[in-house]
């Protein structure tokens, strides 16, 4: 939990220029293509579909924009702030959590 906040917030500082690890959509009336993808893994979420939610995280991402590094962090973010008991219920687990992540920042050409 900790390995991945820790990676989490060091992404959004180094590599995003943030201090705030949260995805914001910043106008509602002309929605992006990140802002479109961010909204759908909330709901996806939120319905406890985590397995789904990582595949369209994966299928959507484009590494030619830093917004989608932001989507990721977010969304695995958001994830290992869920409780343990939303997570095996969901047939999600924290090493999940972490590979994910790890694999985002692989793909994104981060080295750490």
């Amino acid at each position: 939990m900790r390995l991945v906040r820790d990676l989490v917030n060091f992404i959004a500082r180094v590599f995003l220029h943030k201090d705030c690890v949260d995805y914001y959509i910043s106008d509602e009336e002309n929605l992006s293509g990140t802002d479109l993808l961010h909204k759908q893994l909330i709901f996806l979420i939120s319905q406890g579909k985590i397995n789904e939610a990582e595949d369209l995280l994966f299928e959507a991402m484009d590494v030619d924009n830093p917004k989608y590094l932001e989507v990721a962090i977010d969304f695995y973010n958001r994830l290992n702030e869920m409780e343990d008991e939303f997570l095996e219920e969901n047939n999600f687990s924290r090493q999940e959590i972490e590979e994910g992540l790890k694999e985002v920042i692989r793909i994104f050409g981060i080295n750490i």
